[in-house]
């Protein structure tokens, strides 16, 4: 060019400039790289794809004991009263056993403290009374024995004084009998003598002796009626008196059956009176025995629901919340109401501890770090309050230990495992949303048609 102007445009306009879009411009070189790199992450997938793949069922839950008596508990007082003094601190062991606080009375029927004696007096007392009314009872038996023997003595003499106004009567009655046998042949008699006198056979004076005869035959007659009657009267007399015998006899008898019943009845209110005092005596000497407040068995105090000295407490209310020592652990798990029937006892399981470091992989167990092994040792057969059904998973004796440092309550993850099947095939039942073991029950299925 002419080179009229200073700057020379000889060199290229972008030499002297600096422009970084154009530093960032990449060759086809980079691209090739690139699409190599995505080949090679394309071709992992489609291998990871056909990797094996273990089913798991995942649940939440804590640490628990698997006994029930190795689960925080509430210690109660049996017997209401006052804090007295404590013996145990928060986070103490104590053994079993071991006195955790005293308390005093509060109820005024027990503030003497001579109401044992006073107890025993009273069971004295009524016991010497059930005595006297067994001495009753058997003066009574006695009593009525006599009675008994008295009324066969006098009902044995009645009969004998009815049988023998009875033979009196006999004997009256064929003296009447005969008498009259006489009074009429004396009368044959006298009729035959008045013929006769008529006739001029016997005398006047004859004949008057006969008409005496007649007369003294009838009023012998006239006599022994009498006494047959005196004697009937005498043995309806001897009937009556034995009849009376016999019902004055029963209603003495029948009066000291009802006092000797009376006696017996007594004998059964007192019977059941003393009763009720050894109870209150036995009560009053356990309830001496729970003024302590003992420890049910080796543990940790882990609260005191009471506190300070002095505060009343009812009977049956919790003073303390004890830990035991050694419990067997366990893990609650929840899981869902849907994969319930793919559980059960005796199903493997990995869990995870809340503070624990773990790094888990659900569908490889192998190579997951920090979890431990578990089995199903109790599946609930009600749901819970959350409408998800609760399992209890103990340690495997064939894996690692479980960490000591674990404690009940302490959060848990858990995850138990099924059948193994490929990636691509758990990827495609999670999108459909097919429950797990979705597989084995297709070809269980098939297996059952053939």
């Amino acid at each position: 060019m002419l080179n009229i102007s200073k700057n020379s445009v000889s060199k290229t306009a972008f030499e002297n400039l600096e422009l970084h879009s154009l530093k960032t411009l990449s060759t086809p070189k980079t691209g090739r790289k690139l699409a190599w790199w995505i080949r090679i992450i394309l071709i992992l997938l489609v291998i990871v794809m056909f990797l094996p793949w273990q089913q798991n069922i995942d649940g939440k839950g804590a640490v628990t004991a698997l006994n029930p008596q190795d689960r925080p508990q509430n210690v109660q007082n049996p017997v209401g009263g006052q804090i007295q003094k404590w013996y145990v601190q928060e986070g103490a062991f104590v053994n079993k056993g071991d006195t955790l606080l005293t308390i005093t009375e509060v109820k005024d029927e027990y503030f003497d403290p001579n109401i044992l004696v006073r107890t025993r007096e009273q069971m004295n007392a009524k016991q010497a009374g059930i005595n006297a009314y067994y001495d009753k009872v058997a003066a009574l038996d006695q009593q009525v024995a006599a009675l008994k023997n008295a009324l066969d003595f006098s009902l044995q003499k009645a009969r004998n004084k009815v049988r023998q106004a009875r033979f009196k009567v006999i004997s009256d009655s064929t003296d009447l009998l005969a008498q009259r046998r006489n009074f009429e042949i004396a009368t044959d008699r006298v009729a035959r003598f008045e013929k006769g006198y008529k006739d001029g056979l016997f005398s006047l004076t004859d004949l008057e002796t006969r008409r005496l005869k007649i007369q003294e035959d009838n009023a012998k007659v006239i006599s022994l009626e009498q006494k047959l009657a005196i004697s009937r009267n005498e043995l309806i007399n001897s009937r009556v008196e034995l009849s009376s015998v016999d019902a004055e006899y029963r209603k003495d008898i029948a009066k000291a059956m009802s006092d000797r019943s009376s006696a017996v009845s007594s004998v059964a209110d007192g019977d059941g009176e003393l009763s009720k005092l050894k109870n209150k005596y036995a009560n009053i000497q356990v309830r001496r025995d729970k003024y302590y407040v003992l420890s049910p068995q080796s543990g940790y105090i882990v609260k005191a629901l009471k506190a300070g000295l002095g505060e009343t407490i009812k009977e049956g209310e919790s003073v303390v919340t004890l830990q035991p020592n050694n419990p067997r652990m366990a893990v609650e798990l929840y899981i869902k109401a849907m994969d319930l029937p793919l559980v059960a006892i005796g199903r493997p399981v990995r869990v995870e501890f809340d503070g624990w470091p773990a790094l888990q992989f659900s569908g490889w167990p192998s190579a997951s770090v920090g979890t431990f092994g578990g089995t199903i040792e109790v599946i609930d057969r009600v749901t819970s309050k959350n409408g998800d059904y609760r399992l209890l998973v103990k340690p495997d004796k064939n894996q690692e230990a479980w960490p000591e440092p674990i404690r009940l309550g302490a959060g848990a993850h858990g995850w138990v495992m099924l059948d193994n099947v490929s990636v691509w095939w758990e990827i495609w039942r999670q999108l459909n949303g097919f429950p797990p073991n979705y597989v084995e029950d297709q070809q269980a299925e098939k297996g059952d048609k053939k």
